[in-house]
């Protein structure tokens, strides 16, 4: 079995295609973990006790784990989150050519999934998609504002450049091991990219914190052709940093009585998204 059809299996298990994003800023976490060995995975643990009966999968952003004290927090959080039983995505956007971006996929032998660019086309993303076993989701419609700098450019086909590389993605999936990254703030490119690439699994950022609609994620973000779920709807700062609001203080100013309250805000901000996307589905 390979990525997504273990994740499929997760999905229907815990009836949830939520993706949890762990990016533990550090001038976010809280004062009650800043003196733990490693404040980041201290910080994550406990977030994944809360959240992980929710979650589908996690999706640590690199940026927020580097430096070695950041890889280490990395690592640990990828094995705990492991011995929960959920798969493990990294947000690395990876891609070169040669040795370094072969060197970039053997991170793969301890993550279940990454993204990576396509920019610098397909021998650039070669070594990722070799490893069949890996989920390899590409940067095609992203939900930054200026994403449209080059994402809209308009070829001389007529066709946008991210549906050109959707097209691509397309023929890349040798391996049924492609998806694609594509926002929740456009649901109208959405509907286009699903209809154009039907069987591509999306990872669907944008949901909460940017404000992205969560009926079109789940209308044409995930659902397939046969109605099959085929994806992740993912959320980030709105689940793990539930916390402030519940316990009404940021970063260090949370304190060991409040801990317990500021996580299970995180279990219950992960169980409302699960719920708001399970009435779509």
């Amino acid at each position: 079995m390979n990525f997504f059809e273990d994740l499929r299996d997760r999905i229907r298990m815990i009836d949830s295609v939520v993706s949890v994003g762990l990016d533990p800023d550090p001038h976010r976490l809280p004062g009650a973990v800043a003196d733990r060995d490693l404040p980041r995975f201290a910080f994550n643990r406990r977030i994944v006790d809360a959240t992980h009966e929710h979650a589908a999968c996690y999706k640590p952003n690199a940026a927020f784990y580097e430096g070695p004290d950041g890889w280490r927090a990395l690592e640990e959080t990828v094995a705990y989150a492991h011995g929960k039983g959920v798969p493990v995505l990294l947000d690395a956007k990876r891609a070169d050519i040669g040795n370094t971006t072969r060197q970039y996929a053997e991170v793969l032998e301890w993550v279940d999934a990454i993204t990576v660019n396509p920019y610098l086309g397909r021998d650039s993303l070669q070594p990722f998609l070799d490893r069949h076993d890996s989920g390899v989701f590409v940067l095609c419609r992203t939900s930054n504002p200026g994403g449209a700098d080059l994402q809209d450019l308009e070829l001389e086909t007529g066709e946008p450049v991210y549906r050109r590389v959707a097209a691509l993605a397309d023929l890349w999936n040798e391996g049924d091991n492609v998806g694609l990254v594509v926002g929740a703030t456009a649901p109208e490119e959405l509907e286009t990219l699903r209809n154009e690439v039907p069987d591509l699994p999306f990872l669907v950022p944008g949901i909460g914190a940017q404000g992205g609609d969560a009926e079109a994620a789940v209308e044409h973000g995930l659902i397939d052709r046969d109605g099959v779920d085929v994806g992740l709807v993912n959320s980030s700062r709105g689940i793990i940093f539930a916390g402030e609001d519940a316990v009404g203080a940021t970063g260090a100013d949370v304190t060991d009585a409040e801990l317990d309250r500021y996580v299970n805000a995180a279990g219950d901000a992960a169980k409302r998204l699960k719920k708001q996307l399970n009435r779509y589905r």
